[in-house]
């Protein structure tokens, strides 16, 4: 595993990630960063993330995982915080994912909720399958996206994406908008429960597309 000692900053009450409203049908100037292979996993190691590289795959079919780690742990202003139930992501996503969850996630559950995040709860990364109803191959064939189900924080609240986007708490629902926006200001592609019905439970983020957020 590589891991980068972690960083501290100040942590101010505001959120660098804010709200931005867009559509499916509108851009958010999104650009997939680019980057060679070892600069990537230089800066991955610079976000304080532990991380195992992985061999690159080709499973045929349009399914493999090139560039690809494995993540273990991301961190936050002032702590660090593990990831459950991840499978192999491209290095590029999974610098993506640490800027969003230490700025994005971790800031939202300190502002809003009062506390830190301790935890992310996946669906998991990398799966050989096609876009639901469709023959086209999902970012998931790639190790290309993850679907996020749920946020631990550290005083033992657990929020979900299912039970919390149209909780009866206006605190859940404003940190889990809050977060949506805030990646769809990093990702290619954000999808939550708004969408459709396949996403009622998770909010999907990739980099295969540009500017998707809905």
């Amino acid at each position: 595993m590589i891991g980068a000692s972690m960083a501290l900053s100040a942590c101010g009450g505001a959120i660098p990630d804010a709200p931005r409203r867009t559509s499916l049908q509108h851009s958010t100037g999104f650009q997939p960063p680019r980057v060679a292979d070892g600069q990537c996993l230089s800066d991955l190691g610079a976000k304080a993330a532990g991380f195992t590289p992985l061999p690159d795959q080709y499973y045929g079919a349009g399914c493999s995982t090139f560039n690809a780690v494995r993540l273990a742990s991301l961190s936050g202003d002032n702590q660090s915080f593990n990831i459950s139930n991840l499978g192999p992501v491209t290095c590029p996503l999974a610098n993506s994912f640490a800027g969003w969850a230490r700025f994005g996630v971790d800031r939202a559950a300190r502002a809003i909720l009062g506390s830190p995040l301790v935890r992310i709860e996946t669906m998991g990364s990398y799966s050989c399958r096609n876009v639901a109803g469709t023959e086209k191959r999902s970012a998931h064939a790639t190790g290309n996206a993850i679907d996020v189900a749920a946020f631990v924080l550290a005083n033992g609240r657990r929020v979900t994406v299912l039970n919390g986007w149209n909780s009866d708490d206006p605190a859940e629902r404003e940190f889990l908008r809050t977060i949506h926006q805030s990646a769809c200001r990093r990702f290619g592609t954000t999808l939550g429960p708004d969408f459709n019905a396949a996403h009622r439970n998770h909010l999907h983020v990739d980099l295969m597309n540009n500017g998707i957020c809905h």
